[in-house]
């Protein structure tokens, strides 16, 4: 079967045990964690998916699992937390634990709102890719650099580069990011909860390069296919409703292709 640039309709479990071993660069993905949202009905095997991921990354290739938590009956879930655990005890490599920033979330429960999921970033050994993304404005950009870090012993020593370096203008990015959510119709692309954009986007620059292959084996309405499309990716989208498969093909139609 031709995988590579097609979104698939399928139960992304049984589409997965095709795909050969070690073939993928990077996933960038949320699971419909704790039924929060019906999916035209299909629910998902976590711990099945999980291990088909681990087999079809590449060494060195990344897994971007974006995920939070329900609560019912006054208590979270704590799938966040479960679900970063076995993804480590199958073998994976807990690389970063970031945080998004949901901005211009509704402000509706007893309690104060849950504005934020986990990105969790597996690797298959040591990531092989890292375009870290310098869009951080730095205040004293032009000044002379004093870095410093702390020791085991606990005394506080220079760097090598320690009063040889100007601070550029833009630095290295946190690994907290503030992307605001897709809450209105016409930018959920006939979805209940699509990725933005940016998000996918972000990540598919960061751990991926041009001509590599970006598996989203839940796309839904297939927007990290569409951003791997327009970043000169391959793309590979599984998605097991055919109203959403529908959805992501014509979405990824309207992206030009790109000579790489």
């Amino acid at each position: 079967m031709d995988y590579i640039n097609q979104i698939i309709c399928g139960d992304c479990l049984e589409v997965m045990k095709g795909i050969p071993d070690k073939y993928i660069d990077l996933t960038v993905t949320s699971p419909p964690y704790d039924n929060l949202r019906t999916y035209k009905g299909y629910t998902f095997n976590f711990k099945g998916i999980a291990n088909e991921l681990y087999r079809i990354t590449k060494q060195g290739g990344v897994v971007v699992w974006v995920v939070g938590d329900a609560t019912i009956k006054g208590s979270e879930t704590g799938t966040s937390f479960k679900q970063p655990l076995y993804f480590k005890e199958i073998g994976f490599n807990l690389h970063d634990t970031m945080i998004w920033i949901k901005t211009k979330m509704p402000q509706n429960h007893n309690r104060y709102e849950q504005g934020f999921e986990y990105m969790f970033v597996f690797s298959n050994n040591k990531p092989k890719t890292f375009n870290g993304i310098k869009d951080k404005k730095n205040t004293e950009s032009g000044a002379t650099a004093h870095a410093s870090y702390r020791d085991k012993d606990g005394i506080v020593k220079k760097t090598s580069s320690f009063n040889k370096t100007k601070i550029v203008e833009y630095g290295l990015r946190t690994n907290v990011w503030d992307i605001v959510s897709c809450l209105s119709k016409e930018n959920r692309n006939g979805h209940p909860a699509p990725f933005p954009e940016q998000l996918a986007n972000d990540h598919i620059l960061s751990w991926s390069n041009k001509g590599d292959i970006v598996l989203d084996p839940m796309c839904g309405s297939g927007t990290t296919c569409k951003m791997a499309k327009k970043n000169g990716r391959n793309y590979i989208g599984i998605e097991i409703s055919p109203e959403y498969c529908e959805i992501a093909r014509n979405r990824i139609r309207a992206i030009p292709e790109l000579l790489f």
